[in-house]
């Protein structure tokens, strides 16, 4: 049984955007069903020369400051501080979520994680976009169609903005490889490889944006720009 959960959020340049991300995980945190000392943010302020860390500490948010400008080694510095918030609690009763700076999770976001953490180890939901404005016009109607959602309960995507996973089997796979991108992929493989239960869900979508500045090369802005 899931007795508490983290979520790691890596952010590069993000003051624009991260108040507004981090007061959405805020109210998936407040609707689970876990008390407030269990529940925990970390913002991993990665390169940062703005206000990134001043707002995630306003958010409540724990604050890692790296220097290392790659996306994975963020993803799994914010891991290991997490693990370390949790000293005490067994891996397999901890559940570590993912998602990005520039996304809105919804309210139902942890509560629905912790519901499948019931039967599954991890896992991979779906992304939306929340304003198409920065694109060519025509381009939400192009990505509707390339975007599979798949059939039935699956579906063939995976999105670091998206994802959430057992501390247990997270640490059992290495956790989080330290690459300049798609370090999701490399995590859900190992895990798939390991034998682990991945949940690919297509109830637990979130909204991310379609800037055209992308921090992470290589990652969810350059895909629109191939299929756009």
């Amino acid at each position: 049984m899931i007795a508490g959960v983290a979520v790691v959020v890596p952010a590069h340049q993000e003051e624009r955007l991260l108040g507004d991300c981090l007061a959405a995980v805020n109210r998936a945190l407040d609707a689970c069903p876990l008390p407030p000392h269990a529940r925990h943010v970390v913002v991993v302020a990665d390169a940062c020369t703005d206000r990134t860390a001043s707002i995630a500490r306003s958010a409540g948010a724990h604050v890692v400051s790296t220097r290392h400008r790659n996306v994975g080694t963020a993803r799994r510095e914010g891991a290991k501080y997490a693990l370390r918030l949790a000293h005490g609690l067994a891996g397999d009763a901890l559940w570590l979520a993912a998602t990005d700076a520039d996304t809105l999770v919804p309210e139902h976001w942890i509560a629905g994680q912790l519901q499948l953490a019931r039967e599954y180890d991890a896992m991979v939901g779906t992304i939306d976009v929340t304003d198409w404005s920065p694109r060519a016009p025509g381009s939400a109607q192009c990505f509707a169609r390339v975007y599979q959602r798949g059939g039935g309960t699956g579906h063939p995507h995976v999105h670091g903005a998206n994802l959430g996973v057992r501390a247990s089997a997270y640490c059992a796979v290495g956790g989080f490889p330290p690459l300049p991108c798609s370090e999701d992929h490399a995590l859900v493989t190992a895990l798939e490889i390991g034998g682990y239960r991945v949940h690919r869900s297509r109830d637990l979508s979130v909204l991310t944006s379609a800037r055209e500045d992308a921090r992470a090369r290589g990652g969810f802005g350059d895909y629109l720009t191939r299929i756009l």
